[in-house]
């Protein structure tokens, strides 16, 4: 059954994408145009897919720590989901990413369309300045910043170093709040199988400006890690035939849908 709830998901998924790409193409020529309107519609159809086809549901538990204002936000990294849900977390969000992902064939159209801020991540400490740069205008004009300190996805129960980028930015002086999350339970990291379950988003408190790199950096990483790691123990818990790495099923409470 979860197969055959997969292969549908994937099929509808990859359908309502192009058609949604379709829609957007002229917008996207037309350059001035607001697109972030459709993406967030296309985020929703895609929980929607989710919830109805492949049973994966959602909650958010900490919203109330994101502050007013300019913020960043560092997250942990599992799963594609993370890269299109936080649209519709937080209302003015706007994602770190590597730029490869701006040279994707009309994904990275539509990632440079919404304002994303993208990095040569082997571009040294000239790549490094302007990314730092758009991320100053960005948070001065009240944005809430993405940012996935690892740098790229990790499979559950497993880490990476927190890179230095993310220090750099706090440096600025603007709030970071630190995001645990389990959704590479249910849509793991290059995985045909979705499986049925609840992907759990928690926002922990923000960490203020005033603490050196090193010690941000760890306590950055002390408390997604921490809160990542019961997240999942969560799920361990409530099937004993579960390992960290094995998708399941998580009983969390219903939590804060968007609004």
């Amino acid at each position: 059954m979860i197969i055959l709830r997969s292969l549908l998901f994937n099929m509808l998924f990859f359908g309502y994408t192009a058609w949604t790409a379709l829609w957007l193409a002229p917008r996207l020529l037309a350059r001035d145009a607001d697109i972030k309107p459709g993406v967030k519609r296309w985020a929703g159809g895609v929980l929607w897919l989710l919830d109805h086809v492949a049973g994966i549901t959602y909650a958010l538990r900490g919203v109330d720590h994101i502050p007013e204002g300019g913020v960043l936000i560092a997250a942990k990294h599992q799963s594609a989901w993370d890269t299109m849900m936080f649209h519709l977390f937080v209302s003015r969000s706007i994602y770190v990413t590597k730029q490869e992902v701006t040279r994707i064939p009309f994904y990275g159209a539509v990632a440079r369309g919404i304002g994303s801020i993208s990095i040569d991540r082997r571009g040294g400490a000239k790549a490094l300045k302007g990314m730092i740069r758009d991320c100053r205008a960005a948070l001065e004009d009240g944005h809430q910043v993405i940012i996935f300190p690892e740098g790229t996805r990790t499979a559950p129960g497993t880490r990476l170093p927190y890179q230095p980028g993310v220090a750099a930015i706090y440096k600025l002086g603007f709030p970071v709040v630190p995001v645990a999350l389990n959704s590479g339970l249910f849509w793991g990291r290059r995985s045909f199988i979705k499986r049925p379950g609840r992907i759990v988003v928690q926002f922990l408190p923000a960490i203020q400006p005033g603490l050196d790199r090193k010690a941000f950096l760890a306590e950055l990483e002390r408390r997604v890690e921490e809160a990542t790691a019961a997240l999942i123990a969560e799920a361990v818990e409530a099937d004993d035939d579960l390992s960290p790495h094995s998708p399941s099923q998580t009983l969390v409470e219903p939590g804060d849908k968007v609004e």
